[in-house]
């Protein structure tokens, strides 16, 4: 039976991590904010993505969507972040955190959002995964994102039960509490969740 590995995600908000902490405490992967819309970069996101490499923990960046934008733009952005933070390497995971629709319809958010991940497949070699809520997904906003993996927040679901949302057929990462801290867990090993990631060519 395949164990559950554990992750938490950090953003600005929760200041300076303690990286050494959170993986002697079994922390075995994470995702730190990168960027935001087209300009917009998490004064933390260097010195988080140096802190996760150092204390062995899978390295994850997200990226948080703005609709409203050039999804190109903000993905060369995105990719020039973690490029300056170091870069990615093999294994290193990356995500869309697509969550607000800026106020425009279902179809025109996930045109962005396709837009976004193909570009950065395309320019990165590697898949994103789609981080939403259920209600996002299920009012239409994740329309053709089915290929990607699905990180979904589903805090009212027992850890590693969700609720999968149309167009997935199952999750990948499931992001079950979100107090004090966003805690995750990917059902599989350490390899099973870095063959997702980035592989050098």
């Amino acid at each position: 039976m395949k164990r559950l590995l554990h992750g938490i995600d950090v953003s600005n908000w929760q200041g300076s991590v303690d990286w050494d902490a959170h993986a002697k405490s079994g922390v075995a992967f994470a995702f730190a904010k990168a960027t935001e819309g087209g300009t917009y970069t998490d004064r933390f996101f260097r010195r988080n993505w140096q802190g996760m490499r150092e204390s062995w923990i899978v390295c994850g960046a997200y990226h948080f969507g703005r609709p409203t934008g050039d999804p190109a733009e903000h993905a060369r952005h995105f990719l020039r972040t973690i490029a300056a933070a170091g870069g990615l390497r093999r294994g290193d995971l990356v995500a869309l955190d697509l969550e607000t629709n800026d106020g425009l319809p279902p179809e025109r958010v996930a045109r962005y959002a396709r837009r976004w991940c193909h570009y950065v497949e395309r320019n990165a070699g590697v898949r994103p995964f789609v981080y939403t809520f259920l209600w996002f997904a299920k009012a239409g906003y994740c329309a053709g994102l089915g290929e990607y993996p699905l990180w979904i927040a589903s805090p009212a679901q027992p850890r590693g039960r969700p609720l999968v949302p149309t167009p997935w057929q199952g999750w990948t990462i499931h992001q079950h509490s979100n107090s004090p801290l966003d805690r995750n867990v990917f059902l599989g090993s350490r390899e099973e969740l870095t063959r997702l990631g980035f592989q050098a060519r």
